[in-house]
């Protein structure tokens, strides 16, 4: 298998249908309606302060990359991938392109990505691809129909990844 990741262009409609045909079970609104998208694109949601990428798995797009606070030094990703192309490692190489693009062409020292407590495949890509469980937050992801979640923090950072090294965090310091 090849993955191949573009950078998002002009293609509205593409996104409008790969977007609204999936569910996104563990994200905020599960069902995106095709106006809604339009919308945001209208509104600069994919271009303003975010950069937008397609990926491409045999030729064939996939899903999509989202990447939130490009101009700061600690961006938010956003990963979707195809509901019928998910469980076959796709999730893991796009984390390792995401940092080998963010540290190694954009300069970021760190990135950060946070996913329902429940979503046990992203946290395991997560994991696979070298980040480290940094947080563990009660009820902090709230659904559009307001139920509410917990939610995991995962990040790399550029050391880490630098290095080859997984540094795991202090998350029971206390001395008691």
């Amino acid at each position: 298998m090849t993955l191949k990741i573009q950078l998002f262009n002009s293609e509205v409609a593409e996104l409008m249908e790969l977007l609204s045909m999936n569910e996104w079970q563990f994200h905020s609104n599960p069902q995106i309606k095709a106006a809604t998208i339009k919308k945001s694109i209208e509104n600069g949601y994919y271009s303003d302060g975010r950069e937008t990428f397609w990926i491409v798995d045999n030729k064939q797009k996939v899903g999509v990359i989202i990447i939130d606070d490009i101009d700061d030094t600690i961006p938010l990703i956003d990963i979707r991938l195809t509901s019928n192309q998910r469980g076959k490692g796709i999730g893991v190489k796009a984390l390792q392109w995401l940092q080998e693009y963010l540290f190694g062409v954009r300069g970021k020292i760190r990135i950060e990505g946070y996913t329902r407590a429940d979503n046990l495949a992203m946290r395991k890509c997560f994991s696979n691809a070298g980040f480290v469980k940094e947080g563990y937050l009660r009820n902090a992801w709230e659904n559009e129909d307001g139920t509410l979640f917990d939610s995991v923090l995962y990040a790399a950072i550029f050391e880490d990844w630098k290095n080859n090294v997984d540094t795991q965090t202090k998350i029971n310091d206390l001395p008691y």
